[in-house]
């Protein structure tokens, strides 16, 4: 039964995949009625998370915000799935900006990690970065529990080269040999252990963040980079990427420091446009410890 089920489901995929941008932002329109007026989908959790993040706005303005991201939310649901077989001309098209400085690193020999939040459409994301830059492309990932969901996102993510890593293997994957200097990509804003996050304030209340990006970046000496992605106003479906450089040398920082700076850049763009983040996300579901580590804090030297 199962079985069917799911090849049901990817023949509709594969449908909706073939549609015309324009009838794809149709069913767009379709979802978000669907999802958030009909069925309600986590509204309280959007509400809380905004409500905390904007305590200085109105009701009026939180609703705007909210009705924003509703459009935004499902309109990354059908372009993800028309990324499936969209061109390389497509992908170029949709998400444009400055990336020279990928071209200087990569003439320099330099290993980078990039780091992203759930702004824009990542997935789309991950396709420009292993289609434009010039190093190896190594997104880091975790699998699915449903095999055959994961497979569909593998087949997605790799089409262009890129190779999808779990985060569980990235540390024996980077000590492999190689031709050419790498990118590993990561999204790094979701809710980690509370045991063992790095804790600071974003967006006003008390945030636990992965410490894996700064582990990496300091025992490979990687270069930092952050990377936004905004959505061009009035073109729908259209995103545009700023780069910018955290740290070249990681190991002479402050600890935590990269995380710091990441979130503070990433604060400043969800405030210029909020609606463009995952807010149906439960990112603050942990409380901070009341006795923390000197490694979760940004006071260790």
């Amino acid at each position: 039964m199962k079985h069917t089920i799911y090849r049901f489901l990817f023949f509709l995929l594969n449908r909706i995949s073939h549609l015309s941008w324009k009838n794809a932002f149709r069913l767009s329109d379709f979802l978000r009625w669907s999802v958030f007026d009909v069925f309600g989908y986590r509204k309280k959790v959007i509400w809380e998370n905004l409500r905390n993040s904007f305590p200085e706005k109105t009701d009026a303005e939180l609703s705007h915000i909210a009705k924003g991201f509703y459009v935004h939310f499902t309109d990354l649901i059908v372009e993800t799935i028309k990324f499936r077989n969209a061109s390389p001309e497509c992908v170029r098209e949709r998400l444009q900006g400055d990336i020279s400085v990928m071209d200087k690193f990569y003439k320099n020999k330099t290993n980078i990690i990039f780091l992203m939040g759930h702004r824009g459409n990542w997935e789309l994301a991950n396709l420009f970065s292993s289609l434009c830059f010039r190093h190896e492309c190594i997104v880091v990932y975790r699998p699915l529990q449903n095999p055959a969901s994961d497979q569909w996102f593998l087949d997605l993510r790799t089409r262009f080269g890129a190779k999808l890593v779990p985060m569980d293997n990235i540390f024996k994957e980077l000590q492999k040999p190689r031709d050419k200097p790498y990118v590993v990509v990561l999204a790094n804003d979701q809710s980690p252990n509370p045991k063992t996050a790095f804790w600071t304030k974003f967006l006003r209340q008390d945030t636990g963040v992965f410490r894996g990006v700064e582990t990496i970046a300091r025992r490979y000496n990687l270069t930092v980079l952050y990377a936004d992605f905004s959505k061009v106003v009035d073109q729908r479906g259209y995103y545009k990427v700023a780069i910018t450089v955290i740290t070249e040398n990681p190991r002479e920082i402050q600890n935590n420091t990269i995380l710091e700076k990441q979130l503070r850049i990433l604060e400043k763009d969800i405030e210029r446009q909020p609606h463009n983040w995952l807010w149906s996300h439960r990112r603050w579901k942990h409380k901070r410890p009341e006795n923390l580590k000197p490694e979760q804090t940004l006071t260790l030297h």
